[in-house]
């Protein structure tokens, strides 16, 4: 799965660990994503969707019509 918010386009963000001696390692900050599932009265069918916490309170204060037609007009696959 990729770790990535279909809502907001959250990604992974990269850097380095840091260690006492000062080495400098690769790593990565994922996002907190989580998967939910909302009705969606205009296509009249359930859908499933890679969410952060910011972009379940978009839907929840914007309404789940809304976030999913400017999703469909910006190509996204749902």
């Amino acid at each position: 799965m990729s770790r990535r918010c279909q809502v907001r386009g959250t990604k992974p963000g990269f850097g380095n660990n840091v260690s006492h001696s000062q080495r400098h390692t690769r790593r990565r900050w994922n996002p907190n994503i989580h998967k939910k599932r909302y009705w969606v009265p205009s296509l009249g069918r359930k859908v499933t969707l890679t969410l952060t916490p910011k972009a379940i309170k978009e839907i929840d204060r914007r309404g789940v019509d809304k976030v999913v037609a400017e999703m469909l007009t910006r190509g996204e696959k749902i």
